[in-house]
């Protein structure tokens, strides 16, 4: 019993390295990565919204580091970040008045 157990327990910690260390990710993989349904990822690839590849036309592929760069696009600004931005303006405008 116990060498079964040690047996997943090598078994998962393999399939989490090779996981976190995979530079081309399967759909299922890339829906698990990101915390999304596949049938959501189905929908941005199908839309064109997600880089993906098709290199046999049917299965799709994602690479590790353009969904990462994907995911950080957009980026909302924080409070203090606002905040300091409408200083600068508020400054320069009576500066210049």
């Amino acid at each position: 019993m116990g060498e079964v157990n040690l047996r997943e327990v090598v078994n998962l910690v393999t399939d989490k390295t090779i996981f976190c260390t995979k530079e081309v990710l399967t759909s299922d993989e890339t829906a698990r990565y990101m915390g999304i349904s596949k049938s959501y990822l189905y929908k941005l690839t199908m839309r064109g919204e997600i880089p993906h590849y098709k290199p046999m036309g049917k299965m799709c592929y994602f690479n590790r580091a353009e969904l990462e760069q994907w995911l950080q696009q957009n980026r909302c600004a924080t409070a203090a970040e606002i905040a300091d931005r409408a200083n600068k303006i508020m400054m320069g405008k009576g500066g210049a008045a």
